[in-house]
């Protein structure tokens, strides 16, 4: 991989040079390679031990990191740019912080140019609450047919005692609301920030949207992209997520209080807003 900086609009892409090994007896999926799109804002602390984990998964299609700092007054654009031996890692900035719905539609458009259309990608929050051995589980939901697949705290198996207790208050309380008020079946966990989808679903929805796709700036950006893909119809599936709160070594950046009004604001703009002119 040669190394290089590439222009996006208000953020840069930087590509740290890696030799990745593939591993021998990787099981064979009908899905590619594995985008990883983490949001970052001061994260420093968090992203050694996370990026170690995604280094040592054995994907079959291979695994790619793209990491938006979104504005870091700390050196998480500097451990970025470190990397990991045997990931590839490459480094989108923002100059000033955005919000996590900008670095998320920054993170989706940089892997999804850079991907192909049988390739995954997967969201994932930056401060190692998330456990990057679900992406294999991920895949394989992928190449059995799903478009989209949550990592849900809200099917069995899953677990979310460790995080404070306000933090589960809201995601439960959400979670209800959205079930009852919104058409988005088999979806329990709206909230997650734990997902995967398949590239060319994106792509549909990019190609309809554009910067569209995501305007909200806060948590609720979450919800937004799943209202919007629902009008592709996309085969959605949910898998158990452990969350691993007590991993967590930055500040929380949720305000409860601002984003239930975001959550509001979101369901409001749903109702008043037509669907699409198209099925897409």
């Amino acid at each position: 991989m040669v190394r290089g900086t590439v222009a996006l609009e208000e953020a840069e892409v930087r590509i740290r040079p890696v030799s990745v090994v593939p591993q021998a007896g990787s099981a064979t999926l009908t899905c590619g390679r594995a985008h990883v799109v983490l949001p970052a804002f001061n994260e420093e602390g968090s992203l050694p031990p996370l990026l170690r984990r995604l280094a040592n998964l054995s994907l079959a299609g291979g695994l790619t990191v793209w990491v938006v700092d979104d504005g870091s007054s700390d050196a998480t654009a500097a451990t970025a740019e470190r990397g990991v031996d045997g990931l590839d890692v490459r480094l989108v900035r923002h100059r000033v912080n955005l919000g996590l719905g900008r670095a998320l539609q920054t993170g989706l458009r940089s892997a999804v140019e850079a991907a192909s259309d049988d390739d995954v990608v997967v969201v994932m929050d930056a401060d190692d609450t998330h456990d990057p051995g679900l992406i294999p589980l991920l895949q394989k939901e992928i190449a059995a047919g799903a478009d989209v697949v949550i990592c849900s705290r809200f099917v069995d198996g899953g677990d979310d005692t460790t995080a404070p207790f306000g933090r589960r208050v809201l995601s439960r309380g959400a979670g209800a609301l959205f079930r009852h008020t919104l058409d988005v079946d088999g979806v329990r966990d709206f909230t997650s920030g734990f997902r995967a989808y398949r590239v060319s679903l994106l792509r549909r929805a990019t190609d309809h949207w554009g910067e569209r796709l995501v305007e909200e700036q806060g948590f609720a950006c979450m919800v937004e992209l799943l209202l919007k893909l629902r009008h592709c119809d996309p085969v959605i599936a949910e898998i158990p997520l452990p969350l691993r709160y007590d991993r967590k070594k930055s500040v929380s950046k949720l305000r409860l209080r601002r984003t239930m009004g975001q959550y509001a604001k979101l369901l409001v703009r749903d109702r008043l807003s037509p669907a699409p002119f198209r099925k897409l």
